[in-house]
């Protein structure tokens, strides 16, 4: 079950992104507020997985002015950002992820957005979910955050599938 997230859910997707990262390394680096991620602006909805949110995929505006990534893509109708989208390892398996991308997609296209996502490279399973639900590569930029290397990442950009 897919649903807006509750601010009673902030704590345990919060303590689920922990597990995310420990197991699977994401976020990269783990946030000085790990909250303030969890509960960043934009639209949420959680997965629901044993009576429990077990991940959440955020829906939000490109930041003023567009950053250069997506200029290339900006065109007449509003450019949506698909954020923070991870479901805890133990509710992995069971198609969650596949299911949020999917309703953040469908919001999306309600409101008559085009959508995009960025994605760590190193980030193989979150690649093979987007290129199977029919994202397109836009392209590959540097990643505005650091890894604890110093590095900036090599991220992906996909482009969601037009109705």
């Amino acid at each position: 079950m897919i649903r807006p997230r509750r601010n009673t859910d902030v704590p345990v997707l919060t303590a689920a992104l922990r597990a995310v990262h420990e197991q699977r390394g994401y976020p990269s680096v783990w946030p000085a507020d790990p909250t303030a991620f969890v509960s960043a602006q934009g639209e949420a909805w959680v997965a629901v997985y044993e009576g429990r949110a077990a991940g959440q995929v955020l829906l939000t505006s490109l930041p003023e002015p567009a950053p250069a990534w997506a200029v290339p893509l900006l065109g007449p109708e509003p450019l949506l950002e698909v954020k923070r989208l991870f479901v805890h390892p133990a509710a992995q398996g069971h198609g969650l992820a596949r299911a949020l991308l999917h309703h953040a997609w469908q919001q999306a296209q309600a409101r008559g957005a085009r959508t995009v996502l960025q994605v760590n490279e190193s980030s193989l399973p979150a690649v093979r979910l987007y290129e199977q639900a029919g994202w397109t590569l836009a392209g590959r930029t540097r990643a505005a955050w650091t890894d604890p290397d110093g590095t900036h990442p090599l991220v992906r950009v996909y482009v969601a599938p037009r109705l």
